[in-house]
């Protein structure tokens, strides 16, 4: 009996930091593509935007904590799920760590931060790498990381490692951002909040 499409919304994080690209391999206990490389992604929860799911996913997947830097492009692909086809919608997004210390989920997980060019070799599947070559300016290399670098802006380090590290004075709790770490990766939103 064929049941009729299902649609899932996701959301994804192209995280760069000095030059390279975070990817993370799944555990080979997953259902859905067991042992893969790619960038931190998963389903969006009920009502949660998209970039709000890309730094949660981020933070649950990598345990780090990010900002976003800009929505670059949407992407799709089908699937099968308990006997129902899937059609899966992804928003993506590139983001800044605000944090370095990956802690994965799972002992049977990896990471690695790899250039551009070092990503097919390292085991990233066709449809991760259309992702990062989307957040990357349309390129997997050098050139396409310093495109992405000018049309963004510089990857400075963050401002602060830790929401915890913002001056609970400027945080007022009429004006309290949706997430810290968005208003601490923008300079500009500080110094009106003062």
């Amino acid at each position: 009996m064929n049941q009729p499409a299902a649609h899932t919304c996701l959301a994804a994080a192209v995280v760069v930091h000095a030059g390279r690209v975070l990817i993370v391999r799944r555990s080979y206990r997953e259902r859905f593509l067991p042992g893969a490389w790619g960038v931190p992604c998963g389903k969006l929860d009920r009502g949660e935007s998209a970039e709000s799911g890309a730094l949660r996913e981020l933070k649950e997947e990598t345990g780090l904590l990010g900002a976003i830097v800009a929505h670059t492009g949407s992407t799709g692909f089908l699937s099968d799920y308990q006997g129902r086809r899937v059609h899966n919608h992804q928003e993506n997004f590139i983001v800044r760590p605000l944090t370095l210390d990956v802690v994965l989920p799972s002992p049977d997980q990896a990471h690695r931060w790899a250039r551009p060019a070092e990503l097919a070799e390292a085991g990233v599947d066709a449809y991760n790498l259309e992702v990062i070559r989307q957040a990357l300016g349309g390129r997997l290399d050098a050139v396409g990381l310093r495109a992405m670098t000018a049309r963004y802006g510089h990857f400075a380090p963050a401002p602060f490692s830790s929401p915890k590290s913002v001056p609970e004075r400027r945080v007022r709790q009429d004006r309290r951002p949706a997430t810290v770490e968005s208003w601490a990766a923008d300079p500009h939103a500080r110094r009106h909040r003062s």
